[in-house]
């Protein structure tokens, strides 16, 4: 990534400008870094922000300037099939949401447009974005804390609650100990999980997993790592796993991890046109295999639950935070997170 100048457009109906105070560093940002994940280029990345707002287009009801923010890439129409059943995460009218061919674009170098990165391109010292990707949060909560809320930590919490919906007293394993991963793992202490199985190849990443609740932790390099998890999971298996890495080979070993009944919820990003084997041996007893997109979330509900357990307590985004930087520092973030130096890194701009 290089450090640009960018032209930013005066915000249109419906559309907020907002001045960006912090950025976490994220793994669907590194997918698209490695070519894993495709998108139009070129782009400004960055999606998991909190910030404040600057401006305020025509029809915007929801925030006013002044106003802080968390932005989401689960930007919604509001008005297709989907999104009217009430799975906004799953809006199939993105479109709607952006600039017609005919406007002139929200971002541009010199006149050329820049394609927002999950619509948002977080990144910058401002950006210009739909009001549906936006939630207003209280004034008092640090903005270093509230950019966790726009991705990593509703994508793990909202994995747990809402995607696998897991009861008191399951037994959860979480492979990935990044900022996802461990966002699960503390989605399954809220509720009550009765035995919660950590697993990363990273120490460092499973000593914070047991600080933020997890009754156990497992090397991912030990030699049976499937045997070892099921072992420590009464014999039988996990009755959910939640999949944070988003690799082919953990998703097969999470199906194995599991009991009679069991459910294996990815939550990892996966390298595009991948595909997975699935014994039939292990559908045959009732395992299931489902995605999960953002947690399955609906923001502007979920942020304020989120809130409200961060203020009693219950849900640590301090702890999560292992390294402050700033935007010229980015391309050494992103070093740290592939050598797993950090399980989640932050930008902030103010």
């Amino acid at each position: 990534m290089t450090i640009e100048d960018v032209e930013v457009a005066e915000p249109q109906a419906f559309e907020v400008l907002v001045d960006v105070a912090a950025a976490g560093l994220c793994h669907s940002d590194l997918r698209f870094l490695e070519g894993s994940f495709p998108h139009p280029l070129p782009t400004v990345l960055g999606h998991e922000v909190a910030g404040v707002v600057r401006e305020v287009g025509t029809g915007v009801e929801t925030v006013r300037p002044g106003d802080h923010a968390v932005m989401s890439i689960s930007v919604f129409c509001g008005r297709c099939q989907l999104c009217v059943a009430g799975k906004t995460h799953l809006c199939v009218d993105k479109a709607a949401t952006r600039r017609r061919a005919d406007q002139p674009p929200r971002l541009s170098i010199g006149g050329d447009p820049i394609t927002q990165f999950l619509d948002l391109s977080g990144f910058a010292e401002q950006m210009l974005v739909h009001e549906n990707a936006v939630v207003r949060i209280d004034e008092d909560l640090p903005f270093e804390h509230a950019a966790l809320l726009g991705c990593g930590v509703a994508t793990g919490l909202g994995a747990v609650f809402n995607t696998a919906a897991v009861r008191a007293g399951d037994i959860v394993v979480v492979i990935g100990c990044g900022g996802v991963g461990l966002s699960a793992v503390q989605g399954a202490r809220i509720v009550g999980a009765g035995q919660i199985i950590a697993v990363d190849p990273v120490p460092a990443r499973l000593d914070l997993a047991r600080a933020l609740g997890a009754t156990d932790v497992v090397s991912s390099a030990e030699p049976d790592l499937v045997t070892r998890v099921v072992g420590l999971a009464d014999g039988l298996g996990a009755d959910h796993v939640i999949e944070a890495v988003g690799r082919v080979d953990t998703i097969e070993q999470a199906i194995s991890m599991t009991r009679r009944g069991g459910v294996v919820t990815v939550v990892g990003l996966v390298p595009a046109g991948s595909r997975v084997s699935v014994s039939t041996d292990e559908l045959f007893y009732e395992r299931r295999l489902q995605g999960s997109v953002m947690g399955s979330n609906y923001f502007r509900e979920d942020v304020p639950r989120y809130i409200e357990m961060y203020r009693d307590g219950s849900l640590d985004l301090g702890g999560m935070i292992t390294e402050r930087i700033t935007l010229d520092e980015i391309n050494d973030g992103f070093e740290a997170m592939i050598a797993a130096r950090s399980p989640r890194i932050l930008v902030e701009f103010h």
